[in-house]
């Protein structure tokens, strides 16, 4: 029975590999094979060239390849931080009304999102940050709901003794917070991390309508443009663009295999919980 398993496994795995091992294949093809289109699912031709030519491109890969790590790693950084903070307040600190206020924070997640779209596109206009990387990045800084929930729950799984002995001693909640209760969410502060990187570092939507300008633009809108580079008629350069699409691919890869373990741990923690 076991190797049926293993059997299904696989042909599933294989299913979800070939769109990777293609968009390999097409990034290694000489130019003639993507003017011609024949493309193969493994790998003819080793064309390693194309990925240093899609940077001497008359398009700013590299640029585009910045603006992606910098809008992502603070995007990064004030999800984690902002929403545990938020969560530490909710799941410790006592105020009237505290969940009143996080039944609306939970509230805000059944909003789609083309509700607010207008909305915050006239405010980001009036404070004048279109085409700036601000109306991606600020947001970040406070919190999302799901997060807050996520380490919500969480927080609520680490005993409250902790917190009486180091109040006792005399920490204030943001010492606690830092110093007893942080450390411990490394779980959930990854998963979170995790969820945030891969957003934003393939997020098309959001700079297609903040962004007009080539040197603001991240790497996803980036291949976009890429892409459109040909004229009526022409063949796209598929090499170049799918040498766009494996570094916005790969780091998401590289990044989900060295943090399941903790994504794993904050499942089975929360899990039990809601048990």
């Amino acid at each position: 029975m076991r190797a049926v398993h293993y059997a299904v496994l696989t042909v599933v795995s294989a299913l979800f590999t070939a769109p990777l091992l293609f968009m390999v294949s097409v990034s290694l093809s000489s130019d003639a094979t993507t003017l011609k289109g024949e493309f193969t699912l493994l790998p003819r031709e080793w064309e390693f060239a194309n990925f240093v030519r899609a940077f001497t491109t008359e398009l700013p890969m590299g640029t585009f390849l910045w603006n992606s790590v910098v809008l992502t790693s603070l995007a990064v950084v004030g999800q984690v931080f902002v929403s545990a903070m938020v969560a530490y307040a909710f799941a410790r600190l006592r105020a009237p009304g505290k969940n009143a206020w996080f039944v609306v924070l939970l509230s805000t997640l059944m909003l789609p999102a083309e509700i607010t779209l207008i909305p915050q596109f006239t405010m980001f206009s009036t404070l004048g940050w279109v085409d700036t990387l601000l109306p991606l990045i600020v947001p970040n800084f406070f919190g999302g709901a799901y997060n807050i929930f996520l380490m919500r729950q969480f927080i609520a799984r680490i005993p409250r003794d902790l917190d009486e002995a180091a109040a006792l001693d005399g920490l204030g909640h943001f010492r606690i917070f830092t110093r007893i209760v942080l450390p411990m969410m490394k779980p959930a502060l990854i998963a979170v991390g995790i969820f945030t990187f891969s957003w934003n570092w393939g997020w098309f939507m959001g700079p297609l309508i903040y962004l007009n300008s080539m040197e603001n633009m991240p790497l996803a809108l980036g291949v976009q443009v890429l892409y459109a580079t040909g004229g009526a008629g022409q063949v796209p350069p598929w090499n170049l663009v799918m040498v766009g699409s494996l570094l916005l691919t790969a780091p998401m890869i590289v990044v989900y295999f060295f943090g399941q373990k903790y994504m794993h741990e904050l499942s089975v923690t929360v899990g039990s919980d809601q048990k």
